[in-house]
């Protein structure tokens, strides 16, 4: 078989498979649009019913069933079955219907499908790479079907947004990611692989069950989890030399560390730290344009100071130290909130990445505590009187009425952000949000949440899901096969994002596009990624007319091929 068509290649499908063979490879099956001759080339007579369908029609129908399922987690399911029976129709599908089928296909309903991973798995989807097999992995990579891989999502299932470790049903995540990679930003799904490393769980719900899927054994540590994941990246940088390589949903104990080890290696991030803080910083900066305070004029209260909300404050530091304050003005701007409470000067247990945000203790010298030597967030609220709030912590319900009072008394507009995900590990609802602050508060979520009526009005609930900004990021690196992924490509994600708000431009009351829009925003960040990378001399440089022509020619559209049946002596592959 020839791989379905890549950017820049003929429309056309060559393929020696014919029959079951050809409508059980779901990124050649077409279902009932296979067109008669075709039925006669492929010899699909009689395996298929005689009507002969449109995309169109066949989406039409699955959505009618998609609908009139009972749960969001049924749902779920039976887009997962799609993707793995019609992954064109899968992606029209989602495309169309960015809106309603985000939430099905990643937040939050893909933590109960992480959860129920094991209860669902039909068909191979992806790579796990278990411990067992660690001897094995360059022999597993080399299958030809993967020739054509640019991007690889890899997860070891240990931190799965907020519910923890789920072992090898954290597949789920990899799965969910790539396919918005392809629905938002047309990277081309067979470009794609998702990968678990499977090194156990400490889950024992997941280790008595007797369905669950995976390795069955307590999760590898130290020196062996670090050879293990030390023998995968060089097995899949002698692979795919110019691979890009995202990490999701490690354990915050390894997503740090394990992006500092790799990121000069290959072309490699971590979405939850370095994504998760761009759409942050693009929300943040186009809430600034509606407040009318310059971002280097901001306070920023953080709960969270763990990978996540260290790298949200990181990049609104260098975002402020562009804008013209000084790095130590700059960080006596933000109060970040751990377990432990506000960082501050010889509070134990500080880690390598917190130490630029703690706070000198002079600088909470005079604060009225509510609990003497222990400074919570309704003392940093009450105390430093900051304008932005941002959420990073799973604790549901953290930001109290009686802190979004004490900041909202301080400030016309404040800021608030609960970006913990899913749902149930909201910090806040929007709903109270907006009662607390008499409608004044400019909110954004990290799972989404129905529009909130106030007044007789409806107000739209912005999601900073990452998805605004890593499908644009991921094209950007293809267009210009940047070797890289910079901080400063980070930072031109989100000051796009930010220069797409509807409020900013007095359009709407939205800080973010809607999400109908998701690919246009990616195709947008993806010009402001690549120019980036070209500056940051991480991809050869090009013309600003070539970089757009390369980013259109790697966009891939959901829409079914005329294919040609070829003798098996001039295929190639399987």
């Amino acid at each position: 078989m020839r791989h379905p068509p890549l950017p820049g290649q003929t429309p056309v499908v060559e393929t020696h498979l014919d029959g079951y063979d050809l409508i059980n490879r779901p990124l050649l099956n077409k279902g009932t649009a296979f067109t008669a001759k075709e039925r006669d080339a492929f010899r699909l007579h009689g395996i298929l019913p005689p009507h002969v369908g449109t995309l169109e029609s066949q989406a039409a129908r699955r959505l009618k069933v998609l609908r009139d399922f009972a749960s969001d987690f049924e749902r779920y399911a039976f887009l997962r079955d799609l993707l793995d029976t019609n992954e064109t129709l899968f992606y029209r599908l989602l495309a169309d219907n960015t809106e309603e089928l985000l939430p099905l296909v990643y937040t939050p309903t893909v933590g109960e499908g992480c959860e129920r991973f094991s209860e669902i798995w039909r068909k191979p989807r992806g790579i796990f790479l278990s411990y067992p097999n660690r001897d094995r992995l360059r022999d597993i990579l080399a299958n030809p079907l993967f020739d054509p891989v640019r991007v690889i999502v890899v997860s070891d299932g240990e931190r799965i947004l907020g519910l923890g470790d789920q072992g090898a049903g954290g597949m789920g995540i990899p799965i969910g990611k790539l396919s918005l990679y392809t629905a938002c930003g047309g990277i081309h799904p067979g470009e794609t692989l998702p990968i678990l490393l499977d090194v156990g769980t400490d889950n024992a719900e997941r280790l008595a069950d007797p369905m669950y899927v995976g390795w069955r054994h307590e999760r590898v540590r130290g020196a062996e989890y670090d050879d293990f994941v030390e023998d995968f990246v060089s097995a899949v940088a002698e692979r795919w030399p110019r691979v890009l390589l995202q990490w999701e949903d490690f354990a915050g104990a390894n997503s740090g560390r394990l992006l500092g080890r790799y990121r000069d290696r290959l072309c490699t991030f971590n979405d939850d730290i370095q994504g998760t803080a761009a759409v942050a910083a693009g929300t943040l900066l186009a809430a600034v344009k509606v407040t009318g305070v310059p971002l280097v004029e901001q306070r920023i209260a953080l709960l969270g100071a763990g990978s996540a909300g260290c790298g949200i404050a990181t990049l609104l530091l260098e975002a402020m130290v562009a804008d013209g304050l000084g790095e130590d003005e700059a960080r006596g701007r933000f109060y970040a909130v751990d377990v432990n409470g506000l960082l501050v000067e010889g509070l134990p247990g500080i880690r390598p990445a917190q130490e630029k945000f703690v706070q000198p203790r002079g600088a909470t010298q005079g604060w009225q505590l509510e609990r003497p030597g222990h400074i919570g967030l309704a003392d940093v609220v009450a105390n430093a009187k900051p304008t932005t709030l941002i959420g990073v912590s799973m604790q549901a319900g953290a930001f109290t009425e009686a802190i979004v009072r004490e900041m909202a008394r301080h400030t016309d507009r404040p800021i608030i952000f609960p970006l913990s995900n899913p749902t149930s590990r909201a910090e806040a609802k929007p709903q109270d949000l907006l009662n607390w602050t008499h409608g004044r508060a400019l909110i954004g979520t990290g799972s989404p949440f129905a529009p909130v009526t106030r007044e007789g009005r409806a107000i739209p609930i912005n999601q900073t899901n990452n998805s605004y900004v890593f499908p644009g990021i991921g094209l950007g690196v293809l267009a210009v096969d940047a070797s890289r992924v910079t901080d400063g490509m980070f930072m031109a994600a989100a000051r796009a994002l930010a220069e797409l708000s509807p409020a900013a431009k007095g359009e709407s009351s939205r800080l973010l596009p809607p999400v109908d829009e998701l690919r246009a925003v990616s195709r947008f960040i993806a010009s402001a990624v690549a120019r980036e990378a070209i500056l940051d001399g991480v991809a050869e440089p090009r013309p600003d007319g070539e970089v757009e022509a390369r980013i259109d020619a790697h966009v891939w559209e959901p829409v079914y091929r005329t294919y040609r049946h070829v003798p098996v002596a001039t295929g190639t592959g399987p």
